[in-house]
């Protein structure tokens, strides 16, 4: 017995010494982790699915191959807003495709968090797609597109590897400035978004996110006045939470776009979002009035000679050869801050061009915005305004029913519908510019014109018009 306890001494000596001998610092090197991917390399593009989706898919359109595509997780539904579903894009940041997959469970966050690079086979499900809204889902013969069985997301769904760990890539929401921009052709359904200088309606300020007992439909406007619906769930962590005071102000919202179809007809929808938590809401501004543009800045000019009012001769040498509406005059005293305007006052028997000026030096290359201010009323019909381009022709901008102050996009057609009345207050309008390139600004060239409509009682005073 001596003996062998005297062997294992030793032998544990031994293996000491052995040991020390290698391991030369405090230091453990890990062992080598790898990550291989379920799935093979995509074989489709994010894009195709737009070109395989049926607004109504037949248990025929069960994808019956390996059609595999890739696309980053933009959603999360860790705080329960978002709910079995998830939403993924193509790229990173600039992305020109999104999906939603429809899932029947939550805490997909955990397995596929916002980011991660997944690789998806389609093969036993199917596609469906109406107003530009592309949905992953099984089928199911009661309803347009079933969920996945949340048992089976796995056969479907998996991370991409780079060899050694699952990718993970911070997502860029793409940035607009207005509600209008970002809804623009459905180019930017189920993917993820900022839209700047954003509050929730006022009715809003007085509810909590969710409703107490369903999804609560809550409104956003931005300074033009556009309107986005946002959806709310109940479950979520944050549904009992009051709006206001913490969100009552403005400022940017990021946000998943997604778009609801009418299931009786096809050709009503509703753009609507989702926000993942509340972190996606940042609103330090002070709130304002939808529809009143900004103050002219301090890099403004005059859009045309004259275009203040104050020289009228100026002014008059910057109409075309078609010259002036008679009921046009000049308003000594009348204008903006006591100075001198264009009065409109009279009914016209058509619908008149009250002048079109031609552009003077000094315009901007590239301008933003037209801004003029106005102030009395107008019964029966509104004004319409033409912006002229390079090339010939003109865009069109149209004022409609004004009170308070107007942020105007371009329209279809000149429409004169709508009344005037800014309670004897100057009212600031913006025609807003952004995006157009080929405005005339050639000196000599048309550049401007005000509509009136048949009909119309118009008595107003327009002054200040400005480009920037």
């Amino acid at each position: 017995m001596k003996n062998i306890y005297f062997k294992a001494a030793i032998f544990s000596a031994i293996s000491m010494l052995t040991f020390s001998s290698c391991v030369k610092t405090d230091d453990y090197e890990l062992p080598e982790i790898k990550c291989t991917n379920k799935f093979a390399a995509a074989n489709h593009p994010l894009t195709d699915l737009a070109t395989i989706a049926k607004a109504k898919p037949t248990e025929a359109d069960i994808i019956k191959e390996d059609y595999i595509v890739e696309a980053y997780v933009s959603s999360s539904d860790e705080s329960g807003n978002i709910y079995k579903m998830m939403f993924l894009q193509d790229k990173p940041e600039n992305p020109t495709q999104g999906i939603e997959i429809d899932i029947d469970g939550g805490n997909q966050y955990l397995d596929y968090p916002i980011g991660a690079l997944v690789r998806i086979n389609l093969k036993g499900l199917i596609v469906q797609g109406v107003n530009g809204n592309i949905k992953v889902g099984s089928y199911d013969p009661n309803y347009p597109i079933g969920r996945i069985n949340p048992n089976k997301v796995s056969n479907y769904i998996a991370r991409v590897c780079d060899g050694q760990k699952a990718v993970v890539t911070a997502i860029k929401p793409l940035e607009f400035n207005s509600i209008a921009d970002a809804l623009k052709n459905g180019a930017h359904i189920n993917q993820l978004v900022k839209i700047k200088n954003v509050q929730f309606e006022d009715p809003e300020l007085t509810k909590t996110f969710a409703d107490e007992s369903g999804t609560g439909d809550r409104y956003i406007t931005d300074k033009k006045a556009g309107r986005l619906d946002l959806r709310f769930s109940n479950y979520a962590t944050f549904a009992k939470s009051p709006i206001s005071p913490k969100y009552a102000k403005s400022g940017d919202i990021v946000l998943l776009l997604s778009r609801f179809t009418s299931s009786s007809n096809a050709t009503i929808f509703t753009d609507q979002a989702y926000i993942r938590n509340l972190d996606d809401i940042n609103f330090p501004n002070d709130r304002f009035n939808p529809g009143e543009p900004d103050a002219p800045s301090a890099s403004a000019v005059n859009l045309f000679a004259g275009s203040d009012f104050e020289n009228w001769t100026s002014f008059l040498s910057s109409v075309n050869t078609f010259g002036l509406k008679p009921y046009a005059t000049q308003g000594v005293g009348l204008g903006y801050n006591g100075t001198n305007s264009l009065q409109i006052k009279g009914t016209p028997t058509a619908n008149d061009y009250v002048f079109t000026s031609v552009a003077t030096t000094g315009i901007p290359a590239v301008p933003k915005r037209i801004t003029m201010y106005i102030k009395g009323t107008a019964t029966g019909k509104s004004l319409s305004f033409n912006v002229y381009k390079a090339g010939g022709g003109f865009y069109v901008f149209n004022l409609g029913t004004f009170s308070t102050g107007a942020t105007l996009g371009v329209e279809s057609a000149n429409s004169y519908n709508g009344s005037i009345n800014t309670n004897g207050q100057w009212r600031l309008v913006e025609l807003t510019l952004t995006g157009i390139a080929d405005i005339n600004t050639t000196a000599g060239k048309d550049m401007f014109a005000i509509k009136t409509g048949n009909g119309g009682v118009y008595d107003l005073q327009i002054d200040n018009i400005k480009i920037e």
